[in-house]
């Protein structure tokens, strides 16, 4: 028999999914949003998971590439706090490869297990698992807001874009939206099991990217905020009576309980980022430092690179997310206006909180917007809902609004993705410093080279121009490549410098080797914005003279 405080939790928690039925009593039937919730996911799939390889790696991907080379063929992977981000993306992409050699074996692994539509895979599968948080909060903030937060997320540029880059990104917005689904399902359902796993997705986070410390500070701000601002009001007109402090203490057995759960969480977070970032031990204990002497270097570089004015952002979505920030501003004033639903005023807090604060920061690239995309998509659901229930559940205007964001977002989402990828115009904000799809033709031509030899994986390749990511993840299947960056002695097939060293390859090497056009009229293979590669192979003949230095 229970107590009396248990009955009257138990009470509580009636009344408050009572009042949660009772809010969205307009809301669309379940058979309704099923179907278009899997439409969807599946539009979604398709622009993240088709053709993968389309694009060239960034240079960015290309170093990414490269650890996960180190870790999956050697088994070593040790974190470097002064240029790169976390381990996370490493080892979920290595588990592919490690799968398909136990069950294939090594050359299954290597032609398989290590592609680029491997590694791009993850990221893609991530971004899926973001839109399907996005669908559990269905309860929280009604059918149509879910299904066009959805929506917009899964027709995103932007999100799109990213999803296909095998950087942290994707995993990042996972894992933040994870802290939130889990902590909304703990102060509800007051079930431990949700706190263990907003630590556990806390723990993730911090092993993606340093820039964790900024998105949880906005999410404990925009909390505290909520909650003041409704008790500023005076009044609470959210659909779900929150919940004191003291229930949840009750409802997870007392006092002592209540902090032996809180002292779980704290272990379950450290021991993760403890075993993350020390590669399960093999860095033990620098990958401990490491990970907290981060925030340092990072406080630095947010200073000094890819500095641009604070308007930046709200100008970049501007132009590829116009949709979900305009319908974000209008769920934000419809929410501060009347707060009706306080998680959609955490939502508005979250999304502009997190828009400020990386505004405040001088450091400032594109990838770095999908963290306030999908908080953005959220209170936009939230406008179009509120919209649906003033014309009570007519569909009629909040349909002309999802087709003209739908119709925007999507053409803008396949003109980026699969036509204008590599083009480096202002208009294509995310296309930044960007690998040109020529690095491709360039590739090919070497693997046409190779194969003229006996043996084509070791054909030497000697790369002397200072510039060259992403060709390490290119070439990973050759064995005799050396990137010296500078021009140097060598007598291999194949020789790539950059346009700007000819006059030097002239000098040093004569006519023993000849240029390989990379087109009609053309001798230069672009890289990116600003870089060109030159393609040399030896002539037939007596061996190359060594180079100087």
């Amino acid at each position: 028999m229970g107590t009396s405080s248990t009955k009257s939790s138990a009470s509580k928690k009636l009344k408050r999914d009572s009042r949660v039925e009772q809010s969205h009593q307009l809301d669309l039937p379940e058979r309704t949003w099923r179907i278009a919730a899997i439409c969807i996911f599946i539009v979604a799939a398709v622009l993240r998971l088709y053709d993968l390889s389309l694009v060239p790696l960034h240079h960015d991907e290309g170093v990414n590439g490269n650890f996960l080379l180190s870790l999956v063929r050697d088994g070593h992977y040790t974190y470097d706090p002064a240029n790169y981000h976390g381990p996370t993306l490493y080892y979920f992409t290595a588990l592919i490869p490690w799968i398909i050699r136990i069950l294939f074996g090594t050359e299954a692994r290597e032609t398989y297990g290590l592609s680029t539509f491997v590694i791009r895979l993850v990221p893609g599968l991530f971004s899926l698992a973001t839109i399907w948080l996005v669908l559990i909060l269905k309860r929280r903030l009604g059918t149509v807001a879910t299904l066009t937060a959805a929506l917009l997320l899964a027709i995103s540029p932007g999100a799109v874009y990213l999803s296909r880059y095998f950087i942290h990104e994707s995993l990042f917005v996972f894992f933040t939206l994870g802290i939130v689904v889990a902590g909304l399902k703990f102060y509800e359902s007051h079930k431990p099991l949700y706190l263990m796993l907003a630590s556990a997705s806390a723990a993730m986070l911090f092993a993606t990217k340093e820039t964790a410390m900024i998105s949880a500070s906005v999410l404990l701000i925009a909390f505290i905020c909520t909650q003041g601002y409704q008790r500023l009001l005076g009044r609470n007109e959210d659909a779900v009576t929150s919940p004191q402090l003291s229930d949840i203490v009750k409802d997870v057995g007392g006092p002592t309980s209540f902090a032996l759960w809180i002292a779980l969480a704290i272990v379950v977070f450290v021991t993760l980022n403890v075993i993350v970032y020390t590669s399960f031990f093999q860095n033990y204990p620098k990958g401990i430092y490491d990970a907290l002497s981060t925030f340092k270097v990072w406080t630095k570089t947010g200073k000094e690179a890819h500095v641009h004015p604070p308007e930046t952002y709200l100008y970049w979505l501007g132009k590829q997310e116009a949709g979900a920030l305009f319908l974000g501003v209008l769920g934000a004033v419809l929410v501060v206006f009347r707060p009706k639903n306080s998680f959609a005023l955490f939502s508005a807090l979250w999304a502009f909180g997190l828009i400020a604060a990386y505004s405040l920061v001088p450091y400032k690239t594109p990838w770095l917007a999908l963290n306030f995309i999908v908080p953005l998509t959220l209170i936009a659901g939230y406008a179009v809902q509120r919209i649906f229930e003033l014309e009570q559940g007519q569909l009629r205007l909040p349909v002309v609004m999802l087709i003209a964001a739908g119709l925007i977002g999507g053409y803008q989402t396949i003109d980026l993705n699969f036509v204008n990828y590599d083009n480096d115009n202002s208009y294509y904000v995310y296309v930044y410093a960007h690998t040109r799809r020529e690095t491709k033709q360039l590739v090919d031509e070497i693997d046409r080279l190779a194969r003229q030899g006996p043996d084509p994986g070791r054909t030497g390749i000697t790369i002397v121009s200072p510039e060259y990511w992403p060709l390490p993840w290119y070439l990973r299947h050759y064995s005799r490549v050396g990137y010296y960056a500078h021009m140097t002695p060598t007598n291999e097939p194949i020789i790539i410098a950059s346009s700007d060293q000819r006059a030097e390859m002239d000098l040093n090497f004569g006519s023993m080797y000849r240029l390989v056009p990379s087109g009609p009229g053309e001798d230069a293979f672009p890289l990116r914005p600003g870089v060109k590669l030159l393609l040399y192979v030896r002539r037939p003949g007596p061996t190359a003279s060594a180079a100087t230095q």
